[in-house]
């Protein structure tokens, strides 16, 4: 069985609007957290409140791990215990000021109003590789982590863009 297209990948996160975002502290501390996202473009785009930890430590450091759950199973999920498809991947994140959200339907509507005005956003340039299990496979190839993992490059007009 093949692994997916870099397409076929970007194309399913497309559909999901949560991730857990993973990053680093200043002081070397893990730190991981739920966060809604939107795609436009080939970037993934993250909101999380200014003051936040998390948009500080990210601001900081830039690099972050993202790891997408694709719920898998429709009504079978119900009662069988099928575990999420994922997508993960590293990227580098570029620290926006909220007011870009203007230009956002999409994300903004995913953000209370009254949140909006005291938000970051961040940009999520994918890099490396996308490491995904469940992902364009039969359901039932899941339970064959050889058939269910794929390793893809992150094509090179995807990657984080060099200043």
């Amino acid at each position: 069985m093949s692994a997916p297209s870099a397409q076929q990948i970007w194309k399913t996160l497309a559909r999901h609007s949560f991730a857990v975002l993973s990053h680093v502290t200043p002081a070397g501390e893990p730190r991981s957290s739920g966060v809604v996202y939107t795609i436009d473009g080939d970037r993934m785009f993250v909101v999380v409140a200014k003051d936040s930890w998390k948009a500080r430590h990210i601001a900081a450091g830039r690099r972050v791990a993202v790891t997408v759950p694709v719920r898998r199973g429709g009504l079978l999920s119900l009662v069988a215990p099928i575990p999420p498809a994922t997508v993960s991947f590293p990227a580098v994140a570029l620290v926006h000021p909220g007011d870009i959200l203007a230009g956002m339907p999409r994300l903004a509507a995913l953000i209370p109003p009254a949140r909006r005005a005291t938000c970051t956003v961040l940009e999520l340039r994918p890099v490396g590789h996308y490491v995904t299990y469940g992902i364009e496979v039969p359901l039932l190839s899941m339970r064959d982590p050889a058939r269910a993992r794929a390793r893809v490059a992150v094509p090179d007009d995807m990657r984080e863009r060099q200043p």
